[in-house]
């Protein structure tokens, strides 16, 4: 077991917390299907940003909906993947938190879809 040393340097210490951060990012988006299919609509979401000139506004709302879905999804794959670690049978208390966080994603995606619509339908129906 590699054994863990604290780093002394402010700086340095930044620059891993970010190099494990980058790490982490990469391994949800390229393990986690649930995470790669909200990537692509978060994606189709910043293509349409662009297609229909949203306003700065709405550029920052749709900004934080879309990192709220991956963050609470992030987080709900680390507390599933605990979970899994330290009681890999089916485990009725394990089964509830996995389910509280799943929950938690739910609602995030919820709120993306409702500021979906109240940003994109005034510009679709611009159009029709």
């Amino acid at each position: 077991m590699v054994e863990f040393e604290r780093d002394k340097s402010f700086l340095s210490g930044r620059f891993k917390s970010l190099g494990f951060a980058c790490k982490g990012a990469f391994k949800l988006i390229t393990t986690e299907h649930s995470i790669m299919v909200q990537s692509l609509i978060g994606l189709l979401m910043i293509i349409a940003g662009f297609y229909f000139h949203i306003s700065h506004e709405e550029w920052l709302i749709q900004s934080l909906a879309i990192g709220l879905v991956l963050g609470i999804e992030g987080i709900n794959t680390a507390v599933e993947k605990v979970a899994d670690f330290i009681h890999p049978e089916f485990h009725e208390k394990i089964g509830f938190i996995k389910d509280i966080a799943a929950g938690a994603v739910f609602f995030a995606a919820i709120t993306a879809l409702v500021i979906g619509c109240i940003i994109y339908i005034p510009h679709i129906g611009a159009i029709l």
